[in-house]
């Protein structure tokens, strides 16, 4: 049995990958953005072992997330699925950065960075990242005009870069990265075309290591099956000089 943190689970492929841990006798911590959401997770999933409460698109409020988890104790597995979607408008957080950035990004490095090191990381990234640059010369979109997609899509890049940064550097710890299929949830929109009963299929394999074949790091999957990731995110440059960026606005510095 694997206790497993799930950021983002309070609905969506979050909390489906959390039924399916639970089902197969693992102890899930949820995390919800705030009391209303939290009471909503609970209620979905009463077998849950915990929620955290904790809104990521602040510096602050990822740091709390992850000093929660911390309290709760050691995770052998955490899965990076809190993100917004690909149809957001330009909007700036309380820090000052584009709150796509801010959640799909940083509070993923934040909380790779603070939370104890599981034996197990997960990172959702998306088809969508595919065709993306990652732009760390203007990560926070102050060059560019706004475009909702690309942002999503860079930012689901980024997710890549960091877990394969992490599978590079953090040599006892399975570190991979999935795309879920674009699939009909609330972030996918109605007309999505993928298969919603394998959408979170990936993850929650990744995150139990119950199969062999779940015992790698630095690859790439789709439902179940390696895939070739975007290069960008397996070029050890890139990622020193994107972990150095996220450094320098979180001020929060990755272990080594």
């Amino acid at each position: 049995m694997s206790r497993i943190f799930i950021s983002g689970s309070s609905t969506g492929l979050g909390l489906m990958a959390a039924e399916r841990l639970t089902a197969q006798g693992h102890q899930v911590v949820l995390h919800a953005r705030n009391p209303a959401r939290a009471a909503d997770a609970r209620r979905a999933l009463p077998k849950a072992e915990a929620v955290v409460i904790g809104d990521l698109e602040t510096i602050a409020g990822a740091e709390n997330v992850a000093a929660e988890v911390n309290r709760l104790g050691r995770c052998d597995a955490v899965i990076h699925n809190a993100a917004v979607g690909y149809r957001e408008a330009h909007r700036l957080t309380s820090d000052g950065l584009p709150h796509v950035f801010a959640i799909n990004t940083l509070s993923a490095y934040i909380l790779t960075a603070l939370i104890e090191p599981p034996q197990r990381l997960v990172y959702l990234s998306s088809g969508m990242h595919h065709h993306a640059d990652a732009n760390l010369e203007d990560i926070l979109w102050k060059r560019r005009r706004w475009n909702g997609s690309e942002a999503y899509a860079e930012s689901k890049l980024h997710d890549a870069m960091l877990a394969f940064a992490i599978a590079r550097r953090w040599k006892d710890v399975f570190s991979n990265s999935l795309e879920p299929g674009w699939v009909p949830t609330k972030m996918g929109g109605p007309g999505a075309p993928d298969d919603m009963a394998q959408a979170h299929l990936t993850q929650a394999w990744l995150a139990a290591g119950d199969d062999p074949g779940a015992n790698v790091t630095g690859e790439y999957f789709y439902h179940l099956k390696r895939r070739t990731a975007n290069p960008q995110a397996h070029d050890p440059a890139l990622q020193d000089r994107f972990i150095a960026i996220c450094e320098d606005i979180s001020g929060v510095i990755l272990p080594k």
